[in-house]
């Protein structure tokens, strides 16, 4: 048998790129074209039809309700601009399919209604029309494609050669992805299940936390909760597991104000990664944009998941926890012209990616093998649809958006301007909710930090960079740490911007934990597979004298309290922090710094840890300074500094001062350095409360000290204050355990100890002149 019809494939019409030499057709092609497809069509089995009603072309997806005479059934529809036939196929509980075509096309959305088709009905969609790569044509009815619109998702995928839209192993690998196969890829991915959504959401209270009082945490659905011994075995690593009290007590007791989930999107995992034993973890792979990921539900797959995670956000919001979703719109899970055919690449491959001017390859803004078009106004369509979708009947309350900078791009560059930006700050649900941008990728010109309009807040690396650099005694001078501090005005005290627009960040998902970033100074990614490859070398860390776990005592003391200086260094600045899930109790991934494909222990939450001693003392340092900062409205301020007084008796809002207890020159500023003092004046805050009434707080006095040795600081005397109570010391191993000392008189010095942070409350104080 030849090689062609082992795959049953169909060569594409080897038409010229553009700017480039002919292909010829392989020798023979027309002949084993006709053989594979009569084989294939023998082989398969005549699937079952059904009769289908015209329907209606809105909404998109499927949608269950009565119908026209009376009976209950759902209405399908799809987007498909250049399909030649669509074929809508339902699948029994035993896998056999029915098809019912689509015949009705209307503003190029192919419709029908069926009647009896009820909630938990499995299905999915064949599309016919050219094979013809070489001009972005894809299309192949052989294979099965998710419903992008799917509510839920059943089953998954298999990354065998029958979901692919190609032949693989071709024996001219450099045209194999031109050589359709024409295996019927039904059996190896799974189906969209028909969901009724009759929520009403009366029963919720959303908690609309303002972005200057919002602390955010990172976590992940599944690692969050997979080893918490207080909560039921077989709801660990599921959304009922964060909905239980358990967990939720934690976040509570944190004091956190948000959870950001990393993607829980339906994803598909890479074949690579399944190749060897490994599974995405992160889920940066989407697939189905408004399906929550099935694997995280305890109750089912069959729609029982999308229950069960508005189960989870009632729960969180009765806690007074808003949810915010990291969400990956800029690329999915079919690749580039090599990757399987899933969904969007064979309902209109060009109609959904950014194409080359040589459109058989995908233009990769995201390094991940393609890049949605989202200057496409289909496409726009489906990203603001599944947004409003998931705020309006999953209940969530913002989004983080992966490398947002690409859905910023118009043709190509990044643009301010762009349809994206410009439909989200006009919508009327969507521009209500909190908008984070994760402001670069990896495209030319990608990197954005500081440049999204009004109406979003941005992760600030800048914050991360300048915060790790100063801990580890490489900054050289103060003068970016200040900038850090005091909310990152640099970056956005411009267009009515205010400091919470800077989303501050030491740690994130990718990375080093809190804790690895002290103990180790290399990556340590063996476990990926990758022989060093993945993961940055840029990690701005210090191990602080040992690679890796140590005995040393003097060692693991130093790491602590470097721990606890860079949180207290991310909880006491302006802007918004946010935390990732199990620092706050000394989580370790053992130096892995791209943990994306391990869900295991190593990317888990070890809950032991809260009942360790050597941690405990953290999680007490996390939650005090979050109750700081939820008491002071100093502390998150919701306008920029002036550095001037708003009244003429006043004192400047912000001071700077250096070791002597003066205020810091031009001179100081340039000279080195690794000590800083931040007074923040609680008599000059910018803001009124609902009354109208200035907001006033007491004045507080921040000293950072990075260097190797004590320092002799001078508390700054009057009018500044007359004497410092002292609150936060990183020195001190358990700030429960603080001595009860007496306040320092304004102008007096203290010692502060090496690589440490004291927060100071000022006592008394007056007017500068």
């Amino acid at each position: 048998m030849s090689e062609t019809r082992e795959h049953g494939v169909v060569p594409a019409p080897l038409l010229p790129a553009p700017a480039a030499a002919p292909v010829p057709p392989p020798a023979g092609a027309a002949d084993r074209e006709a053989d594979s497809a009569a084989e294939v069509a023998a082989a398969r089995p005549e699937p079952r039809r059904a009769t289908v009603w015209p329907g209606s072309p809105q909404p998109l997806g499927a949608r269950f309700h009565t119908g026209p005479d009376g009976r209950a059934g759902t209405n399908f529809a799809l987007w498909a601009a250049g399909a030649e036939s669509v074929e809508l196929c339902l699948f029994d509980a035993d896998g056999t399919e029915t098809r019912a075509p689509l015949t009705e096309l209307t503003h190029e959305m192919w419709h029908g209604f069926l009647p009896g088709v009820l909630p938990g009905q499995r299905y999915g969609y064949r599309v016919d029309g050219r094979w013809d790569p070489w001009t972005g044509a894809r299309w192949n009815p052989a294979k099965l494609l998710l419903d992008p619109y799917a509510r839920a998702v059943d089953g998954d995928f298999r990354l065998v050669p029958e979901v692919y839209g190609h032949v693989r192993d071709w024996p001219e690998p450099e045209v194999a992805d031109t050589v359709r196969d024409n295996r019927d890829s039904a059996p190896y991915v799974p189906k969209g299940v028909v969901v009724d959504d009759d929520d009403d959401w009366e029963d919720d209270h959303r908690p609309k936390t303002p972005w200057s009082d919002s602390v955010i945490y990172e976590l992940h659905v599944r690692g969050f909760t997979r080893t918490h011994p207080d909560i039921p075995p077989e709801l660990r690593g599921t959304y009922a597991g964060l909905a239980h009290p358990a967990a939720i007590a934690h976040l509570t007791r944190l004091g956190v104000t948000a959870v950001e989930l990393l993607p829980v999107h339906h994803f598909a995992h890479e074949e690579h990664l399944e190749r060897k034993g490994l599974r995405n973890y992160w889920g940066y792979n989407s697939i189905g944009y408004f399906a929550p990921h099935a694997a995280y539900s305890a109750s089912g797959t069959r729609g029982e998941q999308v229950g069960e995670f508005k189960r989870m956000v009632r729960a969180l919001h009765a806690a007074g926890i808003e949810v915010i979703l990291d969400v990956v719109y800029n690329h999915t899970a079919e690749g580039g012209e090599g990757g399987p055919t899933l969904s969007l690449r064979g309902i209109d491959n060009r109609g959904y990616y950014r194409l080359q001017q040589d459109a058989r390859r995908y233009a990769d803004y995201t390094g991940c093998g393609n890049t949605l078009s989202v200057v496409q106004p289909h496409v726009l369509r489906l990203i603001t649809d599944s947004l409003r979708y998931w705020v309006t009947e999953m209940g969530v309350d913002g989004f983080r958006f992966d490398l947002a900078a690409a859905l910023a791009r118009s043709m190509h560059d990044v643009d301010m301007l762009s349809p994206f930006l410009a439909v989200i700050a006009q919508d009327p649900v969507l521009r209500r909710v909190k908008l984070i941008a994760e402001p670069w990728d990896v495209g030319s010109g990608g990197y954005q930090v500081g440049a999204f309009p009004p109406l979003w807040t941005e992760w600030n690396d800048r914050f991360r960079d300048t915060v790790r650099d100063y801990w580890r005694g490489a900054a050289g001078d103060v003068r970016d740490l200040a900038y850090r501090l005091s909310g990152s005005s640099d970056l956005y005290d411009w267009g009515g911007r205010r400091p919470y627009a800077s989303v501050n960040f030491v740690t994130a998902h990718d990375g080093f934990t809190l804790r690895d970033l002290v103990s180790y100074e290399r990556k340590h990614n063996a476990a990926n597979g990758e022989d060093g490859r993945d993961g940055t070398d840029n990690n701005r860390s210090w191990n602080c004298g040992a690679e890796g776990p140590t005995d040393d005592p003097a060692v693991a003391a130093l790491r602590r309290r470097q721990i606890h200086n860079l949180l207290s260094t991310l909880l006491l600045s302006t802007g918004v922090p946010m935390l990732v899930a199990g620092d706050e109790m000394g989580r370790t991934q053992g130096g892995n710094n791209n943990a994306y494909c391990q869900d295991n222990a190593t990317s888990w939450v070890d809950w032991s840890l809260a009942g360790d001693p050597a941690w405990s003392a953290l999680t007490d340092l996390a939650a005090r300074l979050i109750g700081l900062r939820r008491a002071h409205p100093v502390l998150r301020r919701g306008g920029f500094f002036s550095g001037l007084a708003h009244a003429p008796e006043g004192l400047r809002d912000l001071a700077w001062f250096g070791p002597r207890g003066e205020e810091m020159t031009d001179e100081d500023w340039f000279a080195p350095g690794c000590t800083l003092g931040m007074f923040l004046s609680g008599q000059e805050i910018p803001q009124r409360d609902a009354r109208g009434e200035p907001v006033l707080d007491d004045s507080f006095l921040l000293v950072a000290h990075a260097g190797p040795r004590p320092a002799a600081f001078a508390l700054p005397g009057a009018p500044w204050a007359t004497a410092y109570e002292l609150l936060v010391d990183t020195a001190l191993e358990d700030q429960a355990a603080a001595p009860d000392l007496p306040p320092v008189a304004g102008g007096g010095v203290v010692r502060v100890p090496e690589r440490s942070v004291r927060l100071y409350r000022a006592c008394g104080g007056g007017a500068i002149g």
